[in-house]
């Protein structure tokens, strides 16, 4: 009833930039929270960084300074501009969003996962 499709990764040389795309569709009401999570080989899924409704931002440590994060709520679509890349920003970059949508017959809250974006960092 609800999909999150991200697109915007690949390869990029140590210091370059990518955009990262979010965009929830179907039976979306409402998004409150967007954020995006990464996760590398071996180690645990991490918050990048996060956007709600109003604007309020908040982003890990090793990220500030070099990352973005936006919205565009006409279009239940969340970005993550990306400068400065290190190699160790490589994993695979994941959007989530707690939003309300509509079953048919009624409205629930719900959280829910794109498939991921593979971000390689690289020279």
């Amino acid at each position: 009833q609800v999909q999150l499709v991200e697109s915007g990764g690949g390869l990029v040389q140590p210091g370059g930039s990518l955009r990262l795309s979010c965009a929830a569709s179907g039976r979306v009401v409402s998004i409150n929270a967007m954020g995006w999570y990464r996760q590398a080989p071996g180690k645990q899924r991490e918050l990048v960084a996060r956007i709600t409704t109003d604007g309020s931002t908040n982003y890990t440590d090793s990220v500030k300074g070099r990352f973005t994060i936006s919205r565009d709520n006409a279009k239940n679509t969340v970005y993550l501009q990306m400068n400065s890349l290190k190699p160790e920003d490589t994993a695979v970059y994941y959007c989530n969003a707690d939003l309300l949508y509509f079953t048919g017959s009624s409205y629930r809250p719900g959280n829910y996962w794109g498939q991921g974006t593979q971000v390689t960092v690289s020279s």
